[in-house]
């Protein structure tokens, strides 16, 4: 015979059911609350050194030696930024500089990359996938290490203190952008191709109006990349440069923090400027960087 259940049991069991959920939904706010709070100090010590330089450079000198570093530009001034151009070693030549030397190594990687990783991707022929993987390998070894041949080289060639020199190294494609592209191109479906080539497509059309346009967000990512990366380049054109001439707008920063060394409102527009388009860049092209993110998890 069954027994019937014991009232007071059963009324204690219900009294103990919301205080157990009271107590999970603190512990849940509570998780909350501090994954928001890691997020903010980490959002405050990754933005805290741009918006520093970004109020310093607004800053007048005068009211920068009086109040000290952290405080509101009261007004504003464009004293700093226009005294980087108007000064005997402005940043009109670094900038032109850098801009010309970031635009033909973008054109020049990405034409050559392309170019390889299509190769490695859709064409045949012997000894493909080792020299595709002793190329990607090229990866593993530092910068750091090449900067004396590379220089040898150059200074072998005559063309230590030019601008062929700022370009060489880089501008026959990346292995990076190979391997990144070359995986994107194998995604390309077979159907597609074939029927191109029935129509009578050759190669370079085959790549220009279809594999192209498939991979139209991570060539515009691996821009990007590029870029950011050759923009901030400061090592390489430190080495192979001397004198203003084909200075870049790295080293020209660098020149600014021991030439001006106490007038830190001048240095910190410098280093605004240098970060700026960078800046511009990322937040016009977010979209399609999310996007080819997207593309390669799926593939």
């Amino acid at each position: 015979m069954q027994s019937s259940p014991d009232p007071a049991a059963a009324q204690a069991r219900r009294a103990r059911r919301p205080r157990s959920t009271g107590s999970m939904q603190a512990r849940t706010l509570a998780g909350y609350a501090g994954t928001y709070v890691v997020l903010a100090v980490a959002a405050v010590l990754t933005l805290g050194p741009f918006l520093f330089s970004v109020m310093t450079a607004f800053t007048s000198s005068g009211q920068f030696a009086q109040e000290g570093p952290l405080t509101i530009p009261a007004p504003p001034v464009l004293d700093n930024l226009i005294g980087l151009f108007t000064s005997a070693d402005g940043f009109v030549t670094p900038v032109a500089v850098t801009v010309q030397m970031v635009a033909v190594i973008l054109v020049g990687q990405m034409v050559f990359s392309v170019l390889a990783a299509y190769a490695f991707a859709q064409l045949r022929f012997p000894g493909r996938d080792l020299l595709f993987w002793v190329y990607v390998a090229t990866l593993m070894v530092p910068q750091v290490v090449v900067v004396v041949p590379l220089y040898l080289m150059m200074s072998e060639m005559g063309l230590r203190n030019t601008f062929w020199a700022l370009i060489l190294p880089f501008v026959l494609g990346s292995p990076y952008a190979i391997f990144l592209l070359r995986e994107n191109f194998r995604g390309v479906p077979s159907e597609l191709m074939d029927a191109m080539r029935i129509d009578g497509a050759g190669t370079l059309r085959l790549l220009w109006h279809l594999v192209v346009p498939l991979n139209r967000p991570i060539i515009v990512t691996l821009v990007l990349i590029t870029v950011v990366t050759h923009w901030n380049n400061f090592m390489w054109p430190m080495v192979i440069t001397s004198g203003p001439e084909w200075r870049v707008i790295t080293v020209a920063t660098s020149a600014l923090q021991s030439q001006y060394n106490n007038n830190w409102t001048l240095v910190m527009a410098g280093t605004t400027l240098a970060m700026l388009p960078l800046v511009l860049l990322m937040i016009v092209f977010q979209k399609q960087i999310t996007s080819s993110v997207g593309d390669t998890t799926m593939r």
